[in-house]
């Protein structure tokens, strides 16, 4: 783990510390709000270092490919300078044919020249005797000095072979003459050609063998930036994984102090039912003891009314003797006019039955936080292109229109996170259970860290901050504390009407 995550761990230790030795409700936002921001630096670090080392990647990819395509022109370099290799050893031995043709030419140039010698001195010496002679042979006296015809046929035959053989000689010696011009001529052109591209050749393998060194310092160089991507990427795999391991030591601190909090709000509902039970215990006393007096008084109002009954009998009792007689009668008229009615009454209606209400299904706690229709249902959802669930629902009005609490709590954060903007996260116990409420994109916040808010309190106004396309609420209910993976979002169409 580097320096800067156990400085962090040490300053998350310090708030937790801190928010022992103060365990009053200003104190608990401060430090939930404190290990938010912490979690949301830490966030903010870990998808910093995982962008990183995505781009690392994709240029480590890169470099391969480049690398790859420079390996490939090298090994394609290599094969050309094996071909070009061949070609110039192809040419010398071609060359080195050719000398050896032009070697065999040379000695048949060296006989042709001894038999172009030899024919010259020949010739040579044919015009000295000429000379000596005094002039040119001239055949025709040679045929006409004849003695015979015999002698004629001869002589003929011998001019004649003279003739021809020194045609026969001026045309060897011309022929040759032109033979070993050509020879050499061709010899010494194939042999200058075959140089020209024993040279060209060369030179080609050279500016190859440049270009496979200039290419190998490249690959070289590749091959290092690799070698340092590979270790940059190396580097920030190991950071990031201290980032996700303080990441998730914060995760669980503020889901630890949102639980603490759950407990004071759990403690401070029990507080509330009891005292809403002392009420009603002193409201019933109250009645009891007025339904007590009231009693008593009409007892007392009986006893006076029965006294005043018995005074005005006494008196009357004095005219009782001398009304007798009519009373008699007027009883006797009395019983027998109710004995009549008595016959003639309808029964006494039977008394009324009491028909239980209906039961009636617990409530949720919970009440419906802004008024509006829901644009977007908790679960899968497309957005902005993408494929993602939606751990919410979503409530769409104008903007400003009053955002309520679902339920009685404390606000457990109250500030600007990430995608959720403006954001006010409430944590309730309900019936003994830990419940976390979530009221994202809001225009404005009016509560802070730490307030307690009954239920249908103010806590802001809609709006459309964060990643949000239009005004509304997104709402959130979980069964337990918040947590960054939102892993416990139950649909809060369920709770709320």
């Amino acid at each position: 783990m580097n320096l800067k995550s156990k400085w962090m761990l040490s300053g998350i230790s310090s708030i937790l510390a801190i928010s022992i030795l103060l365990p009053t409700a200003h104190a608990n936002a401060n430090t939930l709000n404190k290990l938010e921001q912490e979690h949301q630096e830490a966030e903010q670090k870990k998808n910093e270092l995982n962008s990183g080392i995505k781009e690392k990647d994709q240029e480590i990819k890169v470099t391969k490919s480049t690398l790859e395509t420079i390996l490939g022109k090298i090994e394609e370099l290599n094969n050309k300078v094996k071909e070009t290799e061949g070609k110039i050893n192809s040419v010398q031995a071609d060359i080195d044919k050719t000398k050896g043709e032009i070697e065999a030419l040379r000695a048949s140039i060296e006989e042709l020249k001894i038999k172009i010698e030899e024919r010259t001195a020949l010739l040579q010496e044919r015009a000295r005797a000429i000379q000596l002679s005094g002039g040119s042979v001239d055949y025709i006296d040679v045929l006409l000095g004849a003695n015979s015809f015999v002698d004629f046929i001869d002589r003929f035959s011998a001019v004649s072979t003279l003739i021809d053989a020194d045609r026969e000689i001026m045309r060897e010696q011309a022929a040759d003459k032109e033979l070993l011009a050509e020879q050499k001529a061709s010899v010494e052109s194939k042999l200058a050609q075959q140089e020209a591209r024993n040279a060209e050749l060369k030179s080609l393998k050279s500016d190859l063998d440049g270009q496979k060194q200039q290419q190998g310092v490249l690959a070289e160089d590749l091959k290092a930036e690799q070698k340092r991507l590979e270790s940059e990427k190396g580097e920030m795999t190991e950071e990031y994984a201290d980032v996700i391991e303080v990441s998730a030591e914060l995760e669980n601190e503020i889901v630890a102090e949102q639980e603490r909090l759950a407990e004071l709000a759990r403690k401070a509902e029990e507080e509330r039912q009891a005292k809403l039970a002392a009420e009603r215990a002193a409201a019933e006393k109250a009645a009891a003891e007025k339904a007590a007096a009231e009693r008593a008084a009409t007892r007392a109002a009986e006893e006076k009314a029965a006294a005043e009954r018995a005074a005005a009998e006494k008196a009357a009792a004095k005219n009782a003797a001398e009304r007798r007689a009519a009373e008699e009668r007027e009883a006797a008229a009395k019983r027998a006019a109710a004995e009549k009615e008595k016959v003639s009454a309808p029964a006494p209606a039977a008394p009324t039955p009491v028909v239980s209400a209906p039961a009636v299904s617990v409530s949720s706690g919970f009440i419906r936080p802004a008024a509006g229709r829901v644009s977007s249902p908790f679960g899968n959802r497309t957005i902005f292109g993408a494929r993602e669930f939606h751990y919410g629902i979503d409530i769409a009005n104008g903007t400003g229109t009053p955002i309520k609490a679902a339920a009685s709590g404390y606000v457990t954060f109250a500030g600007s996170m990430g995608s959720y903007g403006n954001v006010v996260m409430m944590t309730h116990s309900i019936n003994g259970k830990t419940h976390a409420t979530v009221y994202a994109h809001l225009n404005s916040i009016s509560v802070g860290q730490g307030q307690y808010v009954s239920q249908g309190g103010s806590i802001g106004a809609m709006g459309s901050t964060g990643r949000s396309s239009g005004p509304h609420l997104h709402f959130e209910v979980h069964v337990g504390a918040w947590n960054g993976s939102r892993s416990n979002a139950v649909n809060p169409a369920n709770y709320i009407n």
